[in-house]
């Protein structure tokens, strides 16, 4: 049974969308999920499921959406797509907490860079279902703009290779 990871938009950032991981997983256990562990306290939950990525992400969503009063959107990998984010991360100089990594619910438009605006040096890059983008100041107080970022949630490479790690152990690796 393949392990997911997912990625929930909009979960307890900066006080919004407040939902306690014990409750997600519940909300998990209660769609039918098996082996669910979350991730610290900003929507990341692993589970394994026979249903395929897209049923996963959509039922999860649903259900957020039914429990919360909206959806928060949620965006699915598995852990080699995790494995493959991580291992070709842009930006080689950058520390792994300043370079995040925007999760999107689809592919990118090809020209979805061309809108940045990015007045504290940010760097991005397009790769698929992702967008990384690097913070050379943190993005605590960046001014970067960039609609295409607005549908995704982002994770920093740390966090990015700790969910993969968790999922290699789910599936017996190490």
């Amino acid at each position: 049974m393949p392990v997911y990871v997912a990625l929930l938009r909009a979960i307890n950032v900066g006080g919004t969308g407040a939902l306690p991981m014990a409750e997600l997983k519940a909300i998990c256990e209660g769609l039918g999920f098996s082996e669910v562990k979350t991730y610290i306290q900003s929507g990341n939950v692993l589970f394994r499921s026979d249903e395929t990525e897209k049923a996963v992400e959509e039922k999860l969503d649903e259900a957020l959406g039914k429990k919360m009063g909206k959806q928060p959107g949620v965006m699915v990998r598995s852990r080699k797509e995790l494995e493959d984010i991580a291992a070709n991360a842009p930006f080689p100089d950058a520390k792994p907490n300043f370079l995040l990594v925007y999760f999107l619910p689809e592919k990118a438009a090809g020209d979805a860079l061309e809108k940045m605006v990015a007045p504290d040096g940010e760097e991005a890059k397009l790769a698929g279902r992702e967008i990384y983008v690097h913070y050379p100041n943190g993005s605590g107080r960046s001014k970067l703009k960039l609609p295409a970022l607005k549908p995704g949630t982002s994770r920093n490479l740390n966090t990015v290779r700790k969910l993969a790690e968790m999922a290699g152990e789910m599936e017996g690796r190490s």
